[in-house]
């Protein structure tokens, strides 16, 4: 189950509920269509609800569905997404396999364990923090 909510440029899906392969599909097609019609080209999903424990074969499942999806969604629309996921530790993998299988099938997606993390990563150009060096 998700909540999508769109607001200055951001789609962000609240996700929660036991890990299925076939809901997260179903999910991240509704995630997608939300990403057409409002032309998001930021996804903030914050999975730290979603419980469960996905097999190996899931996470490469999952992480080859989305990104083939995101190239449909860019050939049919124009539209160049990031995705940056906030999941628990539990969740995630140790080699980020769905991610790496994602971002090497193309997608911009990155997985993180705080929401801080996760909208520094969006940001297009980070504020440069100056450091002691620089004066």
């Amino acid at each position: 189950m998700q909540e999508i909510h769109f607001e200055s440029g951001l789609l962000k899906v609240d996700a929660r509920g036991e890990f299925s392969l076939e809901e997260a599909q179903r999910a991240f097609l509704e995630i997608l269509g939300a990403v057409a019609q409002y032309k998001a080209k930021t996804v903030l999903i914050d999975a730290r609800e979603v419980k469960g424990k996905p097999e190996l074969v899931e996470r490469f499942y999952y992480g080859e569905f989305a990104a083939n999806k995101t190239r449909r969604l860019v050939l049919e629309h124009g539209i160049v997404p990031r995705f940056a996921y906030i999941i628990t530790a539990a969740l995630q993998h140790p080699a980020r396999l769905g991610e790496l299988v994602a971002t090497n099938r193309g997608m911009s997606v990155k997985t993180f364990e705080t929401p801080e993390e996760a909208c520094e990563w969006l940001k297009l150009t980070p504020a440069k923090k100056p450091d002691a060096a620089d004066a």
